[in-house]
């Protein structure tokens, strides 16, 4: 099966992204809920949440542990911020689902998952989450992606609407095989996920592919050692649901954002170097490209 097409700027051009005009408020360009973190990562959070501003959502909540709230909220005064109920050791617990579904409902986009504990807590929150959602497009991240498998049915339910973002640790996990089975064939992986899940999936890495449930792919090699850093990935799920909340398709979105991702480390790698900068340096760079790509 063909390796797909090559995701650059000249395929993008033909796949424009919603336009907005002079007059258009915020509500106009969308709203976005960034749900994860934990007492020891809260930084994930403001990743993708920043990421999604940057990628031109017009409104941002973010959603936290409890302990985190406040201060989450000082660094980013642009954002609402959600205090979720917590367990002893600082994960969000698996109660928080209703009052994140409440939040998700006036929402075009949910990022769940960035910098969030895995294992049964957010398992819980996934199982009591997902049945529950009804409006917003969905990108599924980080540790929520081990508890997938067991929510294949509910999944189904939002095909069309959901992107998943995951490494090829977080595949292994999710598809029950090896890293290194993954890391073999990246893409018969994505495109397995992709199918059983009826989701589009970014399988991210050094050539990083976007497959869709039926199997078309287009893969982006942007030969850029900088951007495996922490938080990266985080980022690249913000710009996601940016794209999402604006109006675009899932598919859409996630060819424009693992573009706009890699273009923004591109540009950091020529003008800093090839490795050392830093995961939150790269929503700076996306209305620059944006509007470029535009004209």
């Amino acid at each position: 099966m063909s390796s797909g097409a090559m995701l650059d700027a000249a395929l993008l051009r033909g796949l424009p992204l919603p336009r907005h005009g002079e007059g258009d408020d915020k509500n106009a360009r969308g709203a976005v809920l960034v749900a994860g973190g934990c007492r020891e990562v809260p930084g994930a959070v403001l990743l993708a949440g920043t990421a999604a501003l940057r990628a031109g959502a017009g409104r941002l909540q973010l959603a936290s542990a409890a302990s985190v709230a406040v201060p989450m909220a000082l660094a980013m005064p642009e954002a609402r911020v959600i205090a979720l109920p917590e367990t002893p050791d600082g994960a969000i617990d698996g109660s928080a689902a209703d009052l994140l579904a409440e939040r998700a409902a006036r929402a075009g986009a949910l990022v769940l998952g960035p910098g969030m504990m895995g294992g049964g807590h957010s398992a819980d929150l996934v199982a009591g989450l997902l049945p529950k959602l009804e409006g917003p497009a969905l990108v599924l991240d980080g540790a929520v992606l081990e508890a997938l498998p067991d929510q294949r049915e509910v999944l189904r339910r939002h095909a069309g609407r959901a992107v998943i973002t995951p490494h090829d640790g977080e595949m292994a996990r999710l598809l029950g095989t090896s890293r290194q089975a993954v890391l073999a064939d990246p893409l018969s992986a994505a495109r397995e996920a992709a199918a059983r899940l009826q989701v589009v999936t970014v399988m991210k890495g050094g050539c990083t592919h976007v497959v869709t449930p039926e199997g078309r792919s287009w893969r982006h090699d942007a030969g850029n050692a900088g951007l495996a850093t922490s938080g990266s990935g985080d980022v690249l799920a913000g710009v996601i649901a940016g794209l999402l909340a604006r109006g675009a398709a899932p598919l859409k979105a996630a060819l424009w954002g693992v573009f706009l991702h890699g273009e923004a480390g591109r540009r950091l790698a020529r003008d800093q170097g090839p490795v050392g900068f830093l995961a939150r340096e790269l929503p700076a760079g996306l209305p620059r490209i944006l509007a470029e790509m535009a004209g």
